[in-house]
């Protein structure tokens, strides 16, 4: 049985995974095409508070307070993070991609979310596990926790510079003095793979979406806690918007709305489906 599954609201299609099943959640499609999240949030529980922040690709964490208190502090410049973590009951967390990865968490055990913009430069800014920590720090562990990784560009098709991938791919390497091109060789032994080998001198395929996989997995959370989406923003032109393929500045959003705590067991897991 797939892990992935199609839902529709208002005719647009939006993705769900089986792992977050628990709670309200949804990775949109181009379908949905300008709304914002103050109207899509009532495709998911129109009770919930609406919670964004300004991404700028970092790896800075925030809380709905922590925005709040930051918002009254300067209520001329949008807070900036390219992570938001639940601090109470129905937020609706939200983050935008166009290739990024647009990654959610849920703890079973206290209904806890987490919503990340991940594309390769906050990724090699850790900006996951990041997250993982922040929840952590609330209460949160590891064994409770369950990851879906939206759709975003696939590596075969994601090329990026040797430096590019070297500078991914050394957050799951530490202490290695490897030289790039012996280093990239390294990775591309992993499995599954997140460096593809490129015909191109100096240039490589890089598949943000396993980095994240593994920086989970280093992270102690079991390969069937954590969930690939299959579908790439790059080769579904009709569902996807994909800035590496058009260049425009056109997004999809992601979002999830955090629930009462409770044991919540989720169905058979998998890596990916």
């Amino acid at each position: 049985m797939s892990l992935w599954q199609w839902s529709d609201w208002n005719s647009q299609a939006y993705l769900t995974c089986s792992l977050l099943q628990p709670w309200a959640h949804g990775f949109f499609t181009r379908a949905s095409w300008p709304q914002l999240p103050d109207r899509l949030t009532a495709a998911l529980d129109p009770s919930a508070s609406v919670q964004r922040v300004q991404q700028v690709h970092g790896n800075r964490v925030m809380t709905p307070t922590d925005v709040a208190l930051a918002s009254a502090t300067d209520q001329e410049t949008p807070v900036q993070a390219d992570a938001l973590v639940s601090d109470g009951l129905t937020q609706a967390l939200w983050v935008c991609s166009a290739d990024c990865n647009p990654v959610l968490i849920g703890d079973r055990r206290s209904g806890r979310v987490a919503a990340i913009h991940a594309g390769w430069r906050g990724t090699a800014l850790k900006i996951v596990p990041q997250t993982v920590a922040r929840m952590a720090a609330a209460g949160s562990q590891i064994e409770d926790l369950v990851v879906a990784i939206g759709p975003a560009i696939a590596g075969e098709v994601y090329q990026v510079s040797q430096a590019v991938a070297e500078e991914v791919g050394r957050t799951l390497v530490e202490g290695t003095d490897l030289e790039t091109g012996d280093f990239i060789t390294h990775l591309q032994n992993l499995g599954p793979q997140p460096i593809l080998p490129d015909q191109e001198p100096g240039k490589a395929r890089l598949d943000v979406r396993l980095i994240n996989f593994w920086q989970l997995t280093h992270l102690g959370l079991g390969q069937q806690q954590i969930a690939i989406a299959p579908h790439c923003t790059f080769q579904e032109p009709d569902r996807f918007f994909s800035y590496r393929r058009s260049g425009e500045k056109q997004v999809q959003w992601s979002g999830i709305v955090s629930r009462h705590a409770g044991r919540v067991d989720s169905p058979g897991m998998a890596w990916l489906d």
